[in-house]
């Protein structure tokens, strides 16, 4: 357990001083994480709208705030370029997230085409179903992702590896409320970059 724990911190560490030095991001994964929160409740009332707000709300802002806002160019305070970055990136990278974020926006185009998904589902009737499909279709699509990489880090490196990353990316919400709750404080007093990415 206690291996487990210090593979987990370790993840946490890294993603934190390598890919979230612009306030911006920061802010906007606390607007994320928020939401991813008030998600997980819905799942055990809603699942088809807690999917739709987790894709629809947490990981627009989340993504939007990765690809927009994070500086690409070299990272001073670690030492390491935004192509070292990439490389060693045990989750979804930028090249994986466009991938993924794809997979995403397609598919309520797919279920347009073919409401039953050929045959796998019943398909709900009026606007109403259609949207609670598309939210049943991206929970399903968030669950596959998580365990796709996760079987896949498991393969390339080992199953700590895997299931911490797991693990990682699920209470992730909660340990980013607590590390960026401030961040729109030093937005409103105009200070774009975390200025020690490495003191959190």
């Amino acid at each position: 357990m206690h291996s487990f724990l210090k593979t987990l911190e370790g993840q946490r560490w890294d993603d934190h001083r390598y890919y979230h030095h612009s306030r911006i991001n920061q802010s906007l994964h606390l607007v994320s994480a928020i939401s991813f929160v008030g998600a997980y409740v819905l799942l055990f009332i809603d699942p088809a709208l807690a999917a739709l707000i987790g894709w629809g709300i947490s990981m627009v802002t989340r993504q939007a705030g990765h690809f927009f806002f994070e500086p690409k160019g070299y990272d001073h305070a670690n030492d390491a370029s935004h192509e070292y970055k990439e490389a060693i990136k045990v989750g979804y990278n930028l090249r994986r997230k466009v991938v993924l974020m794809s997979a995403w926006a397609l598919s309520p185009a797919v279920l347009w085409l073919s409401p039953s998904l050929l045959g796998l589902i019943e398909p709900g009737a009026g606007p109403r179903g259609f949207l609670h499909d598309v939210g049943l279709l991206w929970l399903a699509l968030g669950v596959a992702g998580i365990v796709f990489r996760m079987l896949q880090l498991w393969l390339l490196r080992d199953l700590q590896t895997g299931a911490a990353w797991a693990v990682k990316i699920l209470t992730d919400p909660f340990y980013d409320i607590r590390l960026y709750w401030k961040s729109p404080l030093y937005l409103l007093r105009g200070q774009l970059i975390d200025s020690e990415p490495n003191k959190h």
